[in-house]
């Protein structure tokens, strides 16, 4: 086979051959979805009774959380954002710091807001997630972001210089609430905050933050929307010894 006929041959052999390729890397992806779930599956069915409970607290959350960001666009999201950062900017100290969990969809909305609010901008921490699932052609989403910000100058409390990168994995199988961070990973943030000060959490969830601040001997105030996470992170914290 010669000429044009040979060429669209190959033609037709490359086309073949990436849609192999294609559907054998989409099984690919597929098996490590299905690895990843019964694995999740099979710690959450190892996990102590009350543990259990947390789990189903947390799927009852991820319902009522979606009812509450329902048709919510980036324009509403810097909208409301301003509101509550403006009351944390007014109950706060002069030079406290402040640090908000952010995704990277809303992080340009977020750093708009805080300064809105009255908040000085000082930067973006960033908690890399090495459990983070792949993303076929794409780069991986291994990170999340914490915008950094203080009341007007920060009241630096120590010498200590601290990372601008956090690397943590996700326990999945020990969350709480649907947004629920790794309690080391809290209580290494909250070293901003000086020893005995206060912090407080505004969206409290499962209670990590305030976990973070009583072993670290700091206080901690809380504000909860749910009435069965705020249920649930009292139970949680009577358990901190």
């Amino acid at each position: 086979m010669t000429g044009k006929a040979a060429i669209q041959w190959k033609l037709r052999y490359i086309e073949a051959f990436n849609a192999l390729e294609a559907a054998a890397l989409d099984r690919q992806a597929e098996l490590a979805r299905e690895a990843g779930y019964r694995q999740g599956r099979e710690e959450t069915l190892a996990l102590p009774a009350v543990k259990k409970e947390r789990q189903a607290g947390y799927l009852a959350g991820m319902k009522e959380g979606e009812k509450l960001q329902k048709g919510r666009d980036q324009r509403s999201f810097t909208y409301w954002a301003t509101l509550w950062l403006s009351e944390c900017w007014r109950v706060a100290r002069d030079g406290s710091p402040l640090l908000v969990f952010t995704d990277w969809r809303q992080l340009p909305s977020l750093t708009d807001a805080i300064q809105a609010a009255g908040w000085l901008w000082r930067g973006v921490v960033v908690w890399q997630k090495p459990s983070a699932r792949p993303m076929i052609g794409e780069f991986r989403r291994e990170a999340e972001f914490l915008v950094y910000g203080s009341k007007g100058k920060p009241h630096a409390h120590t010498r200590h210089c601290f990372p601008g990168v956090f690397k943590y994995a996700v326990n999945t199988a020990a969350k709480v609430h649907i947004t629920g961070k790794p309690l080391a990973l809290l209580q290494d943030l909250i070293g901003i905050v000086a020893e005995g000060g206060t912090v407080l959490d505004h969206f409290l969830g499962g209670g990590t933050t305030a976990h973070a601040a009583l072993l670290t001997g700091r206080k901690c105030i809380g504000v909860e929307l749910s009435p069965d996470y705020a249920k649930l992170s009292a139970q949680r914290l009577l358990e901190v010894e």
